[in-house]
């Protein structure tokens, strides 16, 4: 089947598939990004500096300014990202651990 973009999808199935394959693709980059934790688990000199409150400040405004301008519901996406850094320090912490 054919992946159709959101606006040309006609049918459940369309969208289904298209959903399906940007998963497979979201989970793909959700390993890059957790790749970078590893790294930088490795780089850094101490666990305190794992935690950095100006950086995830910083990478959530990001987030949601790039989401205002794609159009998309901004505080949404905020919400979305101070779950994912918080995974992310998790990751991160466990990671330094394992050194």
């Amino acid at each position: 089947m054919t992946i159709l973009d959101g606006p040309d999808c006609t049918t459940m199935a369309e969208v289904r598939a298209g959903v399906d394959r940007l998963d497979t693709e979201l989970v793909a980059l959700l390993a890059r990004r957790f790749a970078y934790m590893d790294a930088a688990a490795r780089i850094k000199p101490a666990r305190a500096a794992v935690r950095d409150e100006d950086r995830k400040a910083a990478v959530i405004a990001q987030a949601r300014a790039e989401a205002a301008r794609l159009g998309l519901p901004a505080e949404v996406i905020a919400d979305l990202w101070e779950r994912l850094v918080e995974i992310s320090i998790a990751y991160e912490l466990a990671a330094f651990d394992r050194r």
